[in-house]
């Protein structure tokens, strides 16, 4: 089969990063982007009958830039996503038991792509802990470079839903363990 590159028109239908198995979904005539996982450029169009998960694991992506911007942003105790939009760092709290991710006009947190599913995921909180859920997307949820359908969300995780890039910030995590050793070391 006979391998695609971005900025060719390649029409609708999913495409399978050559590099790293990484499935695109493309709704309309579109251009195929750079591979949201490993940025290559060379596609195949996929098939029914091809895994959609790669071999091997992808490499690791650096600690973005922004993130120590967006720890900056965040307002308030409690967990938020942020993620870069334009030339814009977003930090969302995640103050509800639910939030939704996705392209649907109904999502709390909601990215205009095709890419992303309409129901891509779900941010779950509650007393103990928060847990990202995939909501039966195209192109999947990938925590730290490892794709998943349910995982329990520490500070700083780089969530990835389509070719988006959010980070899970928890504020009072980082400050609370130096105070709780401290007090048992004490005791």
């Amino acid at each position: 089969m006979s391998s695609l590159s971005s900025g060719t028109l390649a029409g609708s239908g999913s495409f399978r990063c050559e590099s790293c198995g990484y499935e695109v979904s493309l709704a309309h005539e579109s251009e195929l982007p750079a591979c949201p996982r490993c940025a290559e450029r060379e596609f195949t169009r996929s098939s029914l009958f091809t895994s959609t998960l790669p071999e091997t694991p992808p490499p690791d992506a650096p600690q973005e830039p922004w993130l120590s911007d967006a720890r900056a942003l965040v307002s308030g105790p409690g967990p938020h996503l942020a993620y870069v939009d334009g030339d814009e760092i977003v930090c969302v709290a995640l103050e509800r038991e639910l939030t939704r991710i996705g392209r649907s006009l109904n999502a709390d947190v909601r990215f205009d792509d095709p890419t992303v599913s309409r129901r891509h995921a779900l941010i779950a909180r509650d007393e103990s802990a928060a847990r990202v859920l995939d909501d039966r997307s195209l192109n999947g949820v990938f925590v730290n470079g490892e794709r998943v359908q349910d995982r329990v969300l520490s500070d700083g995780d780089e969530i990835v839903v389509g070719r988006f890039q959010l980070a899970f910030l928890e504020p009072g995590a980082l400050a609370a363990e130096p105070a709780e050793s401290a007090g048992a070391s004490s005791a």
